[in-house]
């Protein structure tokens, strides 16, 4: 489905991306100790309280922890205090029909290409292998990125996905990664249009540079997981979200932003989830 969004501004995209909220059906639900509904809230609550600017919102997967159709509900309910459209997609932890079930919802959008503004475009590709925590492209998701990459080439492109398409340095992490990401990268670096690739998957910050191409991934708003550990090992920064401002001359301004310190602390003595 492609899609074209309504921009304030359109020499200058403003997204916000949040990711892995793990939610459940029951309010009380918890991962590894933290309630995921209550953090999930509190990021929303203090996107309001700063009151920026953005144009949409990026959901970047692992909405649901329990699969459930409330689970879902529970996250379009959610969203409302932010009012712009949201534009979501699945990770590992999803189940793609309970997903559907809250549509049609008067944010939530569903799409795989979006024209956003007069200079940029945005790809959105389903990464799940059902069952897995690991993801793959397809090839009717890798023939889509290069279609539309060749369809738009005067526009710059931010490439979305749940799994991460380059290691993060933690081995435990890294078994759970895009699989055979070279299909990806080589569809990447036949065009020169490609700016940025958005992820979750990882519950951490990463920010880096491959074949020219800007990589992040982007904290959850429950659980953190400790950067370059091999063994699963939580983290104790907060749950945050990221900025984004995507600029007419195809630059990409982005920055993390947290809860404050101390809040929302795991079962730091699990061994894995």
């Amino acid at each position: 489905m492609n899609v074209s969004l309504s921009i304030d501004n359109p020499d200058s995209i403003k997204l916000v991306q949040i990711t892995d909220t793990h939610l459940f059906a029951p309010d009380d639900g918890c991962l590894l100790s933290v309630n995921t509904a209550d953090s999930f809230r509190a990021v929303v609550k203090e996107i309001c309280a700063k009151q920026i600017q953005y144009d949409a919102i990026l959901a970047t997967g692992d909405i649901s922890q329990d699969h459930s159709a409330e689970s879902y509900q529970r996250f379009s309910d959610g969203i409302q205090l932010l009012k712009k459209d949201c534009f979501w997609l699945p990770g590992n932890h999803d189940y793609k029909p309970n997903m559907g079930g809250v549509l049609p919802s008067p944010q939530i959008r569903t799409a795989e290409h979006v024209l956003l503004g007069e200079h940029w475009q945005m790809v959105l590709l389903d990464s799940q292998v059902v069952g897995v925590p690991h993801g793959r492209l397809s090839d009717h998701q890798l023939v889509l990125l290069e279609e539309k990459l060749a369809q738009h080439p005067e526009r710059y492109t931010l490439v979305l996905l749940h799994h991460h398409p380059l290691l993060v340095g933690s081995a435990w992490l890294d078994q759970h990664t895009l699989k055979d990401s070279e299909s990806f990268w080589d569809v990447v670096k036949c065009h020169t249009n490609v700016k940025a690739v958005l992820c979750g998957h990882v519950h951490q910050n990463m920010d880096k540079e491959h074949l020219g191409v800007r990589v992040m991934a982007t904290p959850s708003t429950c659980v953190q997981f400790k950067p370059n550990s091999n063994e699963f090992a939580l983290d104790k920064t907060s749950p945050g979200w990221r900025e984004l401002e995507l600029c007419s001359d195809g630059s990409v301004i982005s920055a993390v932003k947290r809860l404050p310190n101390g809040v929302f602390q795991p079962d730091f003595d699990a061994s894995g989830y």
